[in-house]
């Protein structure tokens, strides 16, 4: 554990925190992208197979079962209550996230550290967290206008990749044969994702104007 490690988890954790905040007060969750909470939550239940085989601390235990339970408790919240249902736009996120799902899967069986069942999934998880943010930018490019915390939330989603990175920089310096090729390019095409988002986010918290992306 190091302090880039610790942000970038901090970071991811109060992301969702912001996200649950906004649903659980507002009762809304307008401006969330259905399809990305359902990518997410493939990718944790994907990527935490080992939760009950492997221990490795008490902390990552916590964390596991935090964004495992947090990310099926969104889909939930957005599908089935009947409040924030409601807010849910559904004609806007149309996004055909499941085809991203495949690619992602092929990938995990031809390009992963062994060839076995569970690293075979925790590939696919990196893979497919790398893209599962594609469904909220488009939809958050067809609304333009944009709340703060669902501005928050994206912007704690990207800082948290990006601090990985620094972490993995930090690493490498200091553990000797620390290299994970699949990690750190799945991590760095999902940072490069956000660039966008984050140039007209940074724009409009210097101008002090609200947050629009362009047609």
């Amino acid at each position: 554990m190091n302090i880039f490690r610790l942000a970038g988890d901090m970071t991811h954790l109060l992301s969702v925190l912001v996200l649950l905040l906004k649903i659980h007060t507002i009762k809304s969750c307008a401006g969330i992208s259905l399809k990305t909470q359902e990518l997410y939550a493939i990718v944790f239940a994907t990527r935490y197979l080992d939760i009950f085989t492997s221990y490795i601390s008490p902390y990552n235990t916590i964390m596991k079962l935090i964004f495992l339970g947090s990310s099926f408790s969104i889909v939930w919240y957005m599908r089935y209550h009947k409040i924030v249902r409601r807010s849910y736009d559904k004609d806007q996120d149309t996004f055909r996230h499941y085809i991203l799902m495949l690619p992602c899967l092929i990938l995990a069986l031809l390009i992963n550290e062994k060839f076995t069942f569970k690293e075979v999934m925790w590939a696919f998880s990196l893979y497919l967290e790398a893209v599962a943010i594609l469904p909220q930018l488009v939809l958050l490019q067809r609304t333009r206008n944009i709340d703060n915390l669902t501005g928050q939330y994206v912007v704690l989603l990207g800082a948290y990749r990006a601090l990985y990175i620094l972490n993995w920089i930090y690493r490498y310096f200091t553990e000797e044969h620390f290299v994970h090729w699949i990690t750190w390019i799945s991590g760095l095409v999902q940072t490069l994702l956000y660039a966008d988002f984050f140039y007209y986010y940074f724009q409009s918290w210097k101008n002090n104007v609200k947050l629009q992306l362009p047609a």
